[in-house]
């Protein structure tokens, strides 16, 4: 390689036994306190939020337009549920790993992010663009393969950009990218059904602009200095990567790839938290990729007689989600000297008092004896709190995680934190839509059954992502006092139990994948 890179953690083994160990060797290629100008940070948190929120806005387009799109391309409930499920979900979890690694191995995470960014703005255009469910299904495994490392290489960014104290306040800023989505959706939802204009013009439009700000993101955001991890160096030894003095050598770049691939999979593994904090967050998004998809719809047609809902409901959901989603970061960011685990609790407590909110909002007709004003009111007021109660995690949890994995490979790192998750709450959408297969989504027995799926898969989603992320919360604090996994992971234990979750995993995507083909056919 032509610069020195340092390996975060080296996780050896002998015969007999694997071990951490301390080296005080100093990695020089680090900082503690980034130094970039204050000008170049708001810049690029513009520009990298813009970037995050362009990338999201196929999936409200989808949602808020779910009926038009169901008409102009003759689609199923069981269609509907393959393209905002695993059809994007695969291709977004699998290309996901390889660009992250790229991006971290050659230290060019802007050039592989405006890459990306051209590459799903196309597949934008080009799902504007479709005719028929395969048409739009390429395009949207098209848009998969672009949008696979923006989250990763985003937060992975703003975890260098600034102090790591401040890293909180920077990842909620992106993730309002989020929130300002379904706002912006609810008023062009709105827009579109006044003026009698085509779903597919948002995605044309969102496409072109997807390109200008890939571009801008190359101009102004620079590559910056990687910054220390959270966790303490006991028992940790720092290693260089085994890198050669030939640059060139095909062989000896192939063998650097494959020890800081290794290299980085042993620390997740030796991490006490790690796959407690993943499962956790993927049961948390199955909630939160149900509700997104399905509610707005629901909604309407629950409330056919308030023409002004879907607008309404983006700006609930632009305004407090935003609120949210900065009060979680700026509260971890105040709590910061005393504890470093408020996002544990926020996403915890949070999602549970939540549930109980999002059941009143879609029981809001019904608790108001039929009366759709008074429901109205009733679903505005309940929708407030549980957005308020349940988006305060985004940005403050993935913040955490970036900074209690390996700087070198962080990106990486983050890929695979999201990998799991999506290939977790892409389950989602495809267990409604088999639930609504063969039922016209005009009918009362749709939205009876949407309401039942919404009712079930939210809260419980909510609530095991609750319990996980509170028992989690002595296992983090193992993790940042550098207290890992000691010794060689046996096939018996830790590595079999990870084998066996990751068959599990695998054998639930192909299952329910397989299953949506064929009722799709």
């Amino acid at each position: 390689m032509e610069h020195k890179r340092e390996k975060d953690v080296q996780v050896y083994a002998n015969d007999d036994n694997q071990q951490l160990s301390e080296d005080s060797h100093e990695d020089t290629s680090l900082t503690t306190h980034p130094s970039v100008p204050v000008w170049r940070i708001i810049a690029s948190l513009v520009l990298l939020f813009a970037n995050y929120f362009v990338a999201q806005y196929d999936k409200f387009i989808l949602s808020y337009f779910q009926d038009e799109v169901l008409g102009s391309l003759h689609l199923s409930s069981s269609s509907y549920g393959l393209l905002s499920g695993y059809a994007t979900g695969i291709v977004y979890a699998l290309l996901a790993l390889p660009t992250a690694f790229v991006a971290d191995y050659t230290s060019a995470r802007v050039w592989v992010l405006t890459v990306a960014a051209v590459w799903w703005s196309l597949c934008a255009i080009f799902q504007g663009l479709s005719h028929n469910f395969w048409q739009i299904l390429l395009a949207r495994i098209g848009m998969g393969i672009g949008q696979a490392p923006v989250e990763a290489l985003s937060i992975s960014l703003i975890s260098d950009l600034m102090g790591q104290k401040y890293v909180f306040v920077g990842g909620s800023v992106l993730y309002v990218g989020v929130y300002i989505g379904e706002a912006v959706s609810g008023q062009i939802a709105v827009a579109f059904a006044r003026t009698d204009t085509p779903w597919n013009t948002a995605l044309v439009a969102i496409g072109i602009v997807g390109i200008v700000i890939a571009l801008l993101v190359r101009v102004i955001v620079r590559e910056p200095k990687r910054q220390i991890s959270l966790v303490v160096a006991n028992n940790l030894r720092h290693q260089e990567p085994a890198s050669t003095s030939n640059p060139t050598a095909f062989s000896s770049r192939i063998a650097t790839a494959r020890q800081d691939i290794s290299s980085t999979f042993r620390y997740i593994a030796h991490m006490r938290s790690f796959y407690l904090l993943t499962l956790s967050a993927g049961f948390r998004q199955i909630g939160g990729n149900v509700f997104g998809y399905y509610m707005p719809s629901y909604l309407s047609n629950l409330y056919p007689s308030e023409p002004s809902l879907l607008s309404r409901y983006g700006i609930i959901v632009g305004v407090v989600g935003s609120v949210a989603v900065l009060t979680g970061g700026l509260l971890t960011s105040l709590m910061w000297r005393r504890t470093k685990l408020l996002p544990l609790y926020l996403t915890g407590i949070g999602g549970m008092i939540s549930s109980v909110f999002v059941l009143l909002m879609l029981f809001s007709l019904n608790l108001s004896d039929g009366n759709q004003p008074r429901g109205v009111k009733v679903l505005y007021g309940t929708m407030s709190i549980a957005y308020l109660t349940a988006e305060l995690w985004l940005g403050a949890i993935n913040s955490l995680v970036a900074l209690l994995l390996p700087p070198h490979t962080k990106t990486f790192g983050l890929a695979v934190w999201s990998l799991v998750q999506v290939l977790i709450y892409s389950s989602g959408p495809e267990i409604v839509g088999l639930a609504l297969r063969n039922t016209e989504s005009a009918s009362s027995a749709y939205l009876e059954k949407t309401r039942i799926a919404l009712a079930v898969i939210i809260p419980v989603g909510y609530w095991v992502a609750g319990v996980g992320f509170l028992l989690a919360i002595p296992l983090v604090k193992l993790d940042l006092a550098g207290r890992f996994v000691e010794g060689r992971l046996k096939w018996s234990g830790r590595k079999g139990a990870f084998l066996a979750g990751g068959c599990v995993l695998a054998c639930l995507v192909i299952a329910l994948f397989i299953v949506s083909i064929y009722y799709k056919a």
